[in-house]
């Protein structure tokens, strides 16, 4: 006998799921690709992922791993004790501080490692400040494990940098955490060592967590070093938490190694979760990554150099455009143009309000896919990666400066 269900659930989705939104900058990727296969010659500025093949010496790596039986098999959920001790030389070279490979947990990519620290430390309405433009990622992390986002807006007035009066206006006896990236992703933005002690001097002041998430370490330009937190100010290693990974120095994207470091008790607690979670990262991934980290280094400039060049090119063809303002990004690969010049003015018989809707314009008309300003923060503004050739480089701003000027 077939039984038919009369009644419907009240409610298929869960509610934090349900209210995830899809990544903005994987969609506009995935738009772009989509329309190339049906021979559009769409060029694509959204996906933040270095353009060029992993290192050779890295690929080799991971195929003598995947031949060893030993690889085959579960390792402990908290990574390969041998990476881990490298990620800690790596991270005293890097920076000078110091970090017990005890309290290292490797994960599948920089966003478990983000997602996993807000759930180490976030119970419902904790309040995390997150400063805004931000990755499209941190405030459904933050949803996700129950917190709250406060976002501190920072404008191409300030560079895109935060300061500390805007941090202590935004407090409140809810704040938990304060989210830190520098290189930033969506804006190329670099806080100086002295912007860097003086936000960690605040947090140690109040008792607030840091995440700081440093996975654009090796990518600033123009003689700009970067800031460490935890090296700026020694003593909040009791109330901070590093993430980090090879994905953008090594152009390892699709290799899904990352980790976090920062109190035993936090990383034991993210540890749990991950075991039930996911287990380990993959072993040939993680010998990859191994590789990466204690191999030929050489790559890491010549990535870097390829990177700057494409900045200066991008930042002086992007300032052709009438209407944009486009401050120069001192880190990461991204470019992060104001736009409220164009807002309001006819495009081809079509006129933007938002940077939403000039972004579908772009697309449209000039067959050019940006991220909007909308997925970071604030309208206003467009994010546009330059880990792309020169020559798409020319010729996709070229096409939104026809679309803009003509």
């Amino acid at each position: 006998m077939n039984i038919v269900s009369t009644t419907t659930p009240a409610r298929r989705v869960s509610k934090r799921l349900g209210a995830l939104q899809e990544s903005a900058t994987l969609a506009v990727d995935a738009k772009a690709k989509a329309l190339k296969a049906e021979g559009r010659p769409v060029i694509g500025f959204g996906a933040g992922e270095p353009d060029f093949p992993t290192p050779d010496h890295i690929v080799e790596a991971a195929i003598v791993a995947a031949r060893d039986p030993k690889n085959h098999r579960y390792s402990p959920a908290k990574g390969q004790p041998a990476l881990r001790a490298a990620i800690a030389k790596k991270t005293k070279e890097d920076s000078g501080v110091e970090v017990d490979p005890n309290n290292i947990l490797v994960t599948n990519g920089g966003k478990q490692a983000v997602y996993q620290a807000f759930a180490a430390l976030l119970d419902d309405g904790d309040e995390v400040l997150l400063p805004a433009p931000y990755w499209t990622t941190y405030p459904e992390a933050i949803r996700l494990s129950g917190g709250v986002p406060v976002e501190v807006f920072a404008g191409a007035d300030q560079g895109y940098t935060v300061t500390v009066e805007q941090l202590e206006a935004a407090r409140t006896d809810r704040t938990k955490v304060f989210l830190f990236c520098s290189p930033s992703n969506p804006t190329g933005a670099v806080y100086s060592q002295e912007q860097t002690r003086a936000i960690g001097e605040w947090a140690l002041e109040h008792g607030i967590w840091i995440i700081t998430d440093e996975i654009y370490e090796h990518l600033t330009y123009d003689g700009v070093p970067n800031s460490y937190i935890l090296a700026e100010v020694p003593e909040l290693a009791d109330q901070t938490i590093v993430l980090n990974g090879v994905a953008k120095t090594y152009a390892m994207t699709g290799w899904r190694v990352g980790w976090m470091y920062g109190p035993a008790d936090i990383i034991k607690a993210a540890t749990n979760m991950q075991s039930h979670l996911t287990s380990n990262v993959a072993n040939v991934c993680q010998a990859a990554a191994l590789e990466a980290l204690t191999g030929d280094q050489s790559s890491v400039a010549e990535f870097r150099e390829a990177f700057d060049r494409r900045r200066k090119l991008i930042v002086a063809e992007l300032r052709k455009i009438n209407g944009f303002e486009v401050p120069t990004p001192e880190g990461a690969f991204y470019v992060y143009p104001s736009v409220e010049g164009v807002l309001g003015r006819s495009i081809n018989g079509r006129v933007a309000n938002t940077s939403s809707e000039l972004a579908a314009i772009i697309l449209d008309e000039a067959e050019v896919a940006v991220v909007p300003g909308e997925a970071f923060g604030p309208s206003g503004y467009l994010r546009l990666s330059y880990a792309m050739s020169e020559d798409d480089i020319v010729e996709g701003v070229g096409r939104i400066q026809k679309l803009l000027n003509g």
